[in-house]
């Protein structure tokens, strides 16, 4: 349990219906019981590094939440997320408990989990950049969508040469999200491991791996398909080109949740996929 929250920061995607309103809802609420918010911003590009508010709320979805980590760079503080998108793993508060649950913020009264968060470097003959992720590092074949050839090395040592529509590096956070649709494991949020995962392989034999995230994880494509692109979370991508070396490994810095007590990993799963409802599949006895 945290001490009592006295200092906020509000993040989210303002495109999304109804976030501006309950965004400046929160923060009036917030002020009018004697806490400050620090930074309200719904833009999701504006960096809030080196702020000092101890809590961040994230209105959207779990896309809002990864711009957000983004953000807030080396800076990172807990995050609950408020979800008015769709499916939401990350943001697990809809928007009916809102109220409910700020009481619970405002007391510190909230556990806090912590995730593992990668950093990607990209050189490019003499130019290096480095970004940070939560979700996943993704080499997609891109349009016209010809086979391409992802090789993988890790610790320095060369694993394969993955060939189909591209790979997939995803943190446990991540591992629900284009991982899962790829049809990778579900890594439990708080286990410290990396999911590699091939995108339609074009031979039956490459399957998923899991792997330590102390690793170092290096991705090379030497005949890049026309559009072959990089992605870091969905949102950052580059062209790739032959001379690209890309590098994986875990960030100092980690990724911090806040939950509110009652809501747990598997509950929130089960909710979400929908295991055991009659549309998931299963045969009734």
């Amino acid at each position: 349990m945290a001490s009592s929250t006295s200092r906020f920061l509000i993040l989210g995607n303002g495109e999304k219906p109804h976030v501006p309103a309950q965004a400046e809802r929160l923060r009036k609420e917030i002020e009018a019981a004697g806490a400050t918010v620090e930074k309200l911003d719904l833009t999701g590009e504006i960096s809030v590094e080196g702020h000092h508010a101890e809590l961040a709320i994230v209105l959207g979805g779990d896309g809002a939440i990864l711009r957000a980590a983004h953000q807030m760079g080396k800076s990172q503080v807990p995050v609950l997320g408020i979800n008015l998108g769709r499916l939401g793993f990350l943001a697990e508060i809809g928007s009916a408990e809102i109220d409910g649950a700020l009481p619970i913020l405002l007391a510190g009264k909230y556990d806090v989990s912590t995730h593992v968060m990668m950093e990607c470097t990209v050189r490019s003959g003499r130019t290096s950049e480095t970004f940070p992720v939560l979700n996943e590092v993704v080499i997609s074949a891109g349009p016209p969508f010809r086979i391409t050839g992802v090789e993988l090395d890790i610790d320095g040592e060369k694993v394969a040469t993955f060939f189909g529509d591209g790979l997939i590096l995803s943190t446990p956070i991540g591992s629900t999200a284009h991982n899962l649709a790829a049809g990778g494991p579900i890594l439990r949020q708080t286990l410290p491991a990396i999911a590699i995962t091939p995108i339609c392989p074009h031979s039956l034999t490459f399957r998923p791996l899991v792997e330590s995230a102390e690793r170092t994880f290096t991705l090379r494509c030497p005949n890049p398909s026309q559009g072959a692109t990089l992605i870091i979370d969905g949102f950052l991508q580059f062209p790739m080109l032959p001379i690209d070396d890309v590098h994986v490994r875990r960030r100092e810095i980690d990724f911090k949740l806040a939950r509110i007590p009652g809501k747990s990993y598997y509950r929130t799963l089960t909710t979400k996929l929908a295991w055991g409802s009659p549309h998931d599949g299963s045969v009734g006895r």
